[in-house]
């Protein structure tokens, strides 16, 4: 299998005040290296802080690091590609457009043909299960039924990597647990490479073919565990013994990062 993602030896600081008003040195990523694979699905977990979603955005090209390498396709990242597209936890839905006019924002901005844009989005809506709300607003649907949109907006320009930073963390659990078998399904008809977020681990072990698990700040890879459960998955795995014991293990092997000191503490200037 193809190597899609490739980030070598990648490192970033960020530059504070503290409440002293001195300038401190916070080491978010240090020596962080990772290879995803073409079609898979990869999930980061990591303690709170640690540099998941500042990798992440470094991936979308929101994010510059310090030092290090990062290719995709065997390429240098490059700041703007279609061929990368971006899920949010926040939905970033334009109130003022309709639900299928945010799903043609991307195509529009490629300068896609009127009726071509409304044959995408019709298919994408279709998709996820919102054709009936083509017409509504933002403010008109649920939270569930946004991230469907956010969804469906993205694959609408079909981008080859999907970078999704906690997509269903503002969900109650009923509606998360349906978005996760959605993005299955859809993930499994599509193929498309997928880095996952998330501060769940029942999520990880569900969705994910592997799971990186990142160690406390300043992030590495501590281990990346292999997610050996049959697909297509459905909501019955989560009552199997072997996603139990991945689950655990993924457990334990979080717990001993969470518990480890981080280097920050705010007080060196620099």
């Amino acid at each position: 299998m193809s190597i899609k993602v490739h980030a070598y030896e990648i490192s970033r600081t960020f530059h504070l005040r503290n409440d002293q008003g001195r300038n401190v040195a916070l080491p978010v990523l240090e020596g962080f290296n990772l290879d995803i694979r073409e079609g898979e699905f990869l999930s980061l977990l990591g303690p709170s802080g640690c540099g998941k979603s500042t990798f992440l955005n470094m991936l979308a090209g929101f994010e510059d690091f310090d030092s290090g390498e990062i290719q995709v396709d065997g390429e240098p990242l490059k700041k703007q590609d279609f061929n990368r597209g971006m899920v949010f936890q926040s939905y970033a839905l334009l109130p003022w457009r309709t639900v299928r006019s945010n799903l043609e924002i991307a195509l529009e901005i490629r300068h896609i043909p009127r009726a071509e844009r409304h044959n995408i989005a019709r298919h994408f809506l279709a998709r996820v299960g919102l054709t009936p709300f083509a017409n509504q607003y933002p403010h008109q649907l649920s939270g569930g039924m946004r991230q469907r949109v956010a969804i469906a907006r993205v694959l609408a320009y079909n981008p080859s990597l999907l970078l999704m930073d906690e997509p269903f963390g503002a969900l109650d659990a009923q509606t998360r647990e349906d978005l996760q078998l959605e993005l299955l399904r859809i993930w499994e008809d599509d193929k498309k490479t997928i880095l996952f977020v998330t501060h769940s681990i029942d999520e990880a072990v569900l969705l994910s073919d592997r799971v990186a698990i990142m160690s406390a700040r300043p992030g590495t890879i501590s281990e990346i565990i292999n997610i050996d459960l049959p697909r297509p998955r459905n909501e019955d795995i989560r009552g199997s013994a072997e996603f139990a014991r991945i689950r655990q293990y993924a457990w334990r092997r979080l717990k001993h990062e969470v518990t480890r000191p981080n280097e920050f503490t705010g007080g060196e200037g620099i």
